[in-house]
């Protein structure tokens, strides 16, 4: 799937976008964990970040998502001023 990181995510994690290789059926929670382990300063942000999955939101948590090849998973952190 590839990542998008967003405004503090992508500041973070040091890129705005990546290509990551995990299991087809994943919880976003999972998801996360495993961005995590490649950007370890995210958990500064957990707590208030959202997923957008094929621009949908998603929460984090344990809600299973079916990812595909090519798929985009947005990483949207707090966004200030609204």
């Amino acid at each position: 799937v590839v990542v998008l990181y967003f405004a503090r995510s992508a500041e973070l994690a040091g890129v705005r976008t990546e290509s990551i290789s995990v299991p087809q059926q994943i919880t976003a929670l999972q998801l996360w964990e495993e961005i995590v382990r490649r950007h370890s300063r995210l958990t500064a942000i957990q707590d208030q970040v959202v997923f957008a999955v094929r621009q949908e939101y998603v929460l984090l948590g344990d809600q299973l998502l079916v990812l595909h090849s090519g798929d985009e998973v947005a990483i949207i952190p707090p966004i200030s001023g609204g």
